[in-house]
């Protein structure tokens, strides 16, 4: 009778040459990217709250209101936590590279929205190379992951609860922004959301309907059929969202501050949604190693060797 638990023989698989569920070799390069790419965003965003009129001086005031928001963010949530879980993964964290993979998903959608929604100014720059850099690093990061064996890793994860939150959450949030542009393109005036901004388009809108619901409802779906990809990917989108909630919660604090009108309303449905996906992200990564499909009809096993 086996005398070690499926956790246990699955370590000792690991330390016997078993298959990893990230190359580190693969990956060690992209960790040192991205943490190139927070410090100078940490920098960039320092120097931005320190200097607003100089930086969005050219901006709306709802879009500086924004803006100071997500600086905070940058410099209070998103930097660090990519330099601790870039440190943790190249410990050996298969939990903290796939937060990882999440938090540059987070920072790649917001550095397009700096880079190609405010003025150019003494920024631009240091925002193109921290989108360029996390950008590669993302996908490189993505690339280094064995979804099967990540899979196996998660194996103990409740695929219906994450699967249904990511298809849930995406299908809302494209009611939600299509509520705003439907109405307003049928009467022949910007979104809301646009005019607020003074932009042409709200580029919330555009990243997200095009690009990151679409995917996050992808991702859901893979889940739900069980697919190894859809557990490797499930972390990273989770912690997007989560992570795009922090800035929409920071921006009517900064609104107050700054003697303005803050839209309150938005802080309760968002502060609900954004702690439903903590509550799903860490039911998610406290799932056990186990056993897992593959997708290809055949079962993988945490730590399996290679074939």
């Amino acid at each position: 009778m086996p005398t070690t638990t499926p956790p246990a023989r699955a370590a000792l698989r690991q330390k016997k040459g078993a298959t990893p569920a990230v190359e580190r070799d693969a990956a060690s390069p992209w960790w040192a990217a991205a943490a190139a790419a927070a410090t100078v965003g940490m920098i960039a965003s320092g120097i931005g709250l320190a200097s607003v009129h100089a930086i969005y001086g050219q901006e709306t005031r709802s879009f500086v209101d924004q803006a100071i928001a997500q600086d905070l963010v940058n410099l209070v949530v998103a930097g660090p936590a990519t330099l601790l879980l870039a440190w943790l993964a190249w410990r050996g964290s298969v939990r903290a590279h796939l937060l990882w993979t999440g938090v540059l998903t987070f920072t790649v959608y917001n550095y397009v929205i700096y880079t190609m929604s405010i003025h150019v100014g003494p920024l631009f720059l240091a925002w193109v190379a921290v989108l360029g850099l996390t950008f590669f690093s993302l996908v490189g990061g993505l690339r280094a992951a064995r979804p099967p064996v990540v899979a196996a890793t998660l194996a103990g994860a409740p695929r219906r609860v994450v699967g249904w939150y990511l298809v849930v959450i995406a299908a809302v949030f494209s009611m939600l922004w299509l509520s705003d542009i439907v109405p307003a393109v049928l009467a022949g005036r910007p979104p809301t959301g646009a005019a607020d901004l003074a932009l042409p388009s709200n580029p919330v809108h555009v990243l997200d309907l095009a690009v990151f619901l679409p995917a996050v409802l992808a991702i859901g779906r893979l889940v739900l059929l069980r697919r190894p990809l859809g557990l490797t990917l499930a972390p990273a989108a989770t912690v997007f969202l989560v992570m795009t909630g922090l800035p929409i919660l920071v921006t009517p604090l900064v609104t107050a501050a700054r003697g303005g009108e803050p839209a309150w309303s938005v802080m309760g449905p968002v502060g609900v949604i954004t702690a439903v996906g903590v509550a799903v992200l860490i039911v998610l990564l406290r799932s056990r190693p186990g056993v897992a499909p593959s997708g290809r009809g055949r079962v993988v096993t945490a730590g399996a060797r290679k074939s």
